[in-house]
């Protein structure tokens, strides 16, 4: 895979954008740059400078930066021994691979990745960046990690913390009501990373293990989309690909939400049926969709 160096113009806007975030984060022990990136750092800037033509050997074709921010929680009153801070490792591209369809008139977007922080689990650090939006502005990307962080914190600390109160008041993208078919799903693991990651997307719905299995999700069709996408390369990455039998049956738009939290909904609709009592009673599931204003859905999804 070929790579240019990005023209004069855009290499100023990576170093303006470098720049920013050194004068926004003006801390000490904001921001980190190793010695390599801080050499690859002015080596871009001779050549911006048109100080030199050429660049030194070893020079990286991105420089990446270590952010160090803190997480306001908004519960001073509360005592709390979690640290709060997190860490982003930010990669600054200057050059563009010949393969990339993207705007040749504005630079590549930087690459940034959170570092997994102590009280974070690997697959939850993972899980928030998946879930970053992609190409978007360096400073509004910044704030979606240290948003997601802070619910994740708060969602630690405050257990009756549910998706709906982590929600962005400034959310305005249309809500999507997405229904999933799987023909058996009993793993507990599986079942409880569905259900415990799905907040860390703003997603609301139930999951009905069994067989079959239904999982319903509400919020924007993005996150849903990453999140099912996390789920699938990450909580079941140990499972052969033949085995992640899972069918979208449906998808609602422009719908408000129906459901306040993510919950299993497995034992709450009483006995099960078959050898393994793994068999739901599909009429005890609608009557219970039909409480809730979603019993057209029940017929779309298994008519």
């Amino acid at each position: 895979m070929s790579h240019s160096i990005l023209p004069q113009n855009l290499i100023e806007q990576q170093l303006a954008q470098i720049d920013l975030l050194l004068a926004m984060f003006p801390d000490e022990d904001a921001i980190t740059l190793s010695e390599t990136a801080s050499t690859s750092l002015k080596a871009w800037r001779s050549m911006q400078n048109n100080a030199v033509n050429e660049l030194p050997p070893n020079t990286s074709m991105s420089v990446s930066l270590l952010l160090t921010l803190g997480i306001d929680l908004g519960l001073d009153r509360r005592e709390s021994t979690v640290n709060r801070t997190i860490q982003l490792d930010i990669r600054v591209p200057f050059v563009t691979c010949n393969d990339d369809q993207h705007d040749a008139d504005e630079p590549p977007y930087p690459a940034v990745r959170l570092v997994q922080p102590s009280w974070m689990s690997k697959a939850e650090a993972a899980a928030l960046t998946a879930g970053a939006p992609k190409n978007q502005d360096l400073l509004s990307l910044i704030e979606n990690f240290r948003d997601a962080a802070s619910c994740h914190l708060l969602q630690t600390n405050v257990p009756a913390m549910t998706a709906r109160d982590c929600l962005q008041d400034t959310e305005t993208e249309p809500l999507v009501r997405t229904w999933f078919y799987f023909p058996s799903i009993s793993t507990r693991s599986k079942r409880i990373d569905l259900v415990k990651y799905a907040p860390t997307y703003a997603l609301t719905g139930f999951l009905l293990s069994g067989k079959p299995g239904i999982l319903c999700l509400e919020g924007t069709a993005h996150n849903v989309d990453v999140y099912m996408r996390f789920i699938k390369t990450e909580s079941w990455s140990d499972i052969p690909a033949h085995h992640k039998k899972v069918t979208e049956r449906l998808r609602e738009d422009g719908v408000n939400r129906a459901f306040t939290e993510m919950q299993e909904i497995t034992d709450t609709l009483g006995n099960r049926r078959g050898e393994r009592a793994n068999r739901g009673d599909m009429r005890l599931l609608e009557a219970w969709l039909v409480e809730r204003g979603l019993g057209e859905a029940f017929i779309k999804v298994f008519m």
